[in-house]
């Protein structure tokens, strides 16, 4: 199944579902589009979590976000892993899921974290492999999200826009464009993230992340933990410039501000994506799920 942009139904602006927020979230339901769930927090639901997934299902479009699947482990999917995602998806419906270009596991062994693959053409036969083993249990579209690196594999044959291009080429998925990841990288490893948005699929695009890090020992740290800054921003309308963009998520994990504080991110958000004319009417297109 091929993820075409076209096909993707536009969502609006939205959040990042943490329960810290969820009374502040209800009380202001009308200003945020739709919501995207930690799949993982879904798996082996408590009764709790059982009902919490139906209160958001029955307020908003919500879309499933994987943390632990590993595209990229040359060893194959869990399957234990992929039949509870597939469960989760079936339940809720949505119009498409999302996983990180990356591995969690490798050998048996958990790493605890997103790690990068490298940019070679046997990765993305990997990758590719896995996907199809994952549309074999789960049909509905999937679309992929850049991570942040801290090295790159020495012997990667190829450049980060090559292979996200021949990688999304190859197994037809949409991209999940996190834009800090993309800010973070650049900063960190010293190129200009806007140029790099020329060699980069942005015909690919789905949907986008975006938040504020801190610094740490020199080093951007996407800590999703801070307002999103000035440059952030600015990189992030140039992508709703070039991109057939159908949804935005605020992805904010910690130190959470005062509620308001989001939603006038969220506007921001919205206030790009209009200017664009990404869709007519956000809120009257994607606020209420079907």
């Amino acid at each position: 199944m091929t993820t075409s942009p076209v096909a993707i139904p536009p969502l609006g602006v939205g959040l990042g579902f943490r329960e810290p927020f969820r009374a502040a979230l209800f009380q202001n339901r009308d200003q945020v589009d739709f919501l995207e769930i930690t799949a993982d927090h879904y798996f082996d639901r408590t009764p709790e979590k059982d009902r919490e997934l139906d209160l958001l299902a029955r307020h908003f479009r919500l879309i499933p976000h994987g943390l632990d699947l590993s595209l990229g482990s040359a060893e194959g999917l869990d399957r234990e892993y992929l039949a509870r995602f597939s469960e989760l998806v079936e339940r809720i419906d949505p119009p498409y899921w999302s996983e990180h270009i990356a591995f969690t596991h490798a050998g048996g062994v958990e790493i605890g974290h997103l790690a990068p693959l490298p940019w070679t053409e046997e990765a993305i036969d990997v990758v590719c492999r896995n996907v199809e083993t994952a549309r074999r249990h789960i049909d509905k579209p999937l679309i992929l999200e850049n991570i942040t690196y801290t090295m790159r594999w020495p012997e990667s044959g190829m450049e980060e826009s090559e292979f996200l291009t021949r990688l999304l080429d190859r197994s037809g998925c949409g991209w999940l464009l996190d834009v800090t990841n993309l800010y973070t990288n650049a900063i960190n490893h010293g190129f200009d993230p806007l140029l790099a948005l020329d060699r980069l699929p942005m015909d690919r695009v789905v949907q986008l992340h975006f938040v504020g890090g801190h610094w740490r020992d020199g080093q951007l740290i996407d800590s999703h933990s801070r307002p999103t800054p000035p440059e952030v921003w600015r990189l992030l309308e140039e992508v709703v410039r070039r991109a057939p963009v159908k949804g935005v998520i605020l992805e904010r994990d910690d130190n959470f501000p005062p509620f308001s504080e989001l939603l006038s991110e969220l506007d921001q958000a919205r206030r790009i994506l209009s200017k664009y004319q990404r869709w007519d009417s956000p809120n009257d297109n994607a606020s209420s799920p079907s």
